[in-house]
């Protein structure tokens, strides 16, 4: 055969390949998966009933409760492969402390110490590098970062970030907002499978009430939150103050009983003091009940508020509600203690032009006496509907037609 034949059925041999496969077109939209195509899977817990693995968790409570140092014994726990408070066995781990609050050299080191943690499991973040400048950490921007160099210890079992609002870049009482800032700690905690745990406070107030409506701020932190735990005072069997922590909610688990825990000051090294957690014994009851705090009388926060909101507002002034509620918010009170303080000083309220909002002021002497107002003052309109009206960012779901409201349901 001549070479030209040759090449000639060498060419009609490459002309007839079959085609190879086109992949398939992949198109947009939701994903749906049925439901006897999964697996159910158990809980995994790092403390049984308390901390689980994969899930994010709130630590709240009153100032001066001890929650860092609760958090860091939890920490030191892990770290040594201790028992927790119940005696159950805890599986060695890495410890990841986030803090906006605490310097981890002088504060937060010296706790794990005096608390027996393993510092070579301990790492705190401080910082993102970011076109060579180390900026403030931010779990939005740096998750992958973030994620990284959680792979490069090793893993870890457990994340605290003290305090959790620290995640929020906007308002902390939106519901929204505060939602979308979560998130990336819940993906953390999914991906890294390590138990997340928030730091918040108590608002002001709200004696007798369900400890998890007074975590500060928006209820969707306890909403995305899978557990919420409460530190707080208590009285004793003899009625002395205690302390208690305690499970006030829990989606995953049992969400009643605790632990009474006492706060010790020890010197961790020589020279250098330190708090330290020293567990009691377990107790019965759901939050509500335990948590009666003796130094706390039972009041809806309205009198501590309505001596606050009295230097914002002035008689005759006008003054917006955002400008004289913020300082109120700032401390922690919310929207219901506000409404209730605006009530006990007789605030006087009328509505701005179009999208202005609301306008407060004080009522002058002579309408103090008698009652009297101006045509253009009014003291009208029901809590539910001007409370709804005073948060403006949420004016956004009347567009997508759902309205999501950023406060206690009253």
């Amino acid at each position: 055969m001549s070479k030209s034949k040759i090449f000639t059925a060498i060419e009609t041999a490459e002309l007839v390949e079959e085609p190879q496969a086109r992949p398939a077109a992949i198109h947009e939209g939701v994903v749906l998966v049925c439901g006897n195509s999964l697996t159910p899977e158990p809980i995994a817990w790092l403390w049984p009933d308390w901390l689980a693995m994969g899930k994010f968790h709130i630590l709240a409570g009153a100032p001066g409760q001890g929650k860092t140092t609760i958090a860091l014994a939890m920490g030191a726990v892990v770290t040594t492969s201790g028992r927790w408070p119940d005696g159950t066995h805890c599986a060695p781990g890495n410890v990841l402390i986030w803090s906006g609050e605490d310097d981890p050299a002088d504060t937060l080191l010296p706790r794990l110490i005096a608390m027996g943690a393993d510092r070579d499991r301990v790492f705190f973040v401080q910082g993102a590098r970011i076109n060579g400048e180390v900026v403030p950490f931010d779990p939005a921007r740096d998750l992958a970062q973030l994620l990284a160099a959680v792979e490069q210890i090793g893993g870890i079992s457990m994340l605290v970030v003290d305090p959790v609002v620290s995640a929020v870049a906007g308002d902390s009482h939106k519901n929204t907002e505060v939602r979308r800032a979560l998130q990336p700690l819940v993906d953390l905690a999914s991906t890294c499978n390590c138990a997340v745990l928030g730091i918040s406070h108590f608002a002001k107030g709200g004696q007798g009430t369900d400890p998890t409506q007074r975590v500060v701020g928006s209820v969707a932190f306890s909403a995305v939150a899978r557990v919420v735990l409460v530190a707080a005072k208590i009285k004793g069997d003899e009625g002395e103050p205690a302390r208690i922590l305690a499970r006030s909610k829990s989606n995953i688990g049992p969400d009643d009983g605790g632990f009474l825990y006492g706060l010790d000051q020890v010197e961790a090294l020589p020279g250098i003091h330190a708090s330290r957690v020293t567990w009691g014994k377990a107790v019965e009851g759901s939050a509500r009940e335990l948590l009666t705090d003796p130094d706390e009388p039972q009041q809806d926060g309205a009198g501590d508020a309505a001596s606050m909101l009295r230097e914002e507002l002035m008689p005759g002034v006008w003054t917006s509600y955002d400008t004289a509620a913020a300082p109120l918010r700032k401390a922690g009170f919310t929207k219901k203690q506000i409404w209730a303080a605006s009530n006990k000083l007789r605030v006087l309220r009328k509505k701005g032009a179009m999208k202005d909002g609301w306008y407060w002021r004080l009522p002058g002497d002579a309408e103090d006496s008698t009652g009297h107002q101006n045509a253009e003052d009014s003291r009208e309109g029901s809590e539910d509907s001007l409370l709804l009206e005073l948060e403006p960012s949420e004016s956004s779901a009347e567009s997508s037609g759902v309205f999501e409201p950023s406060m206690e349901v009253l």
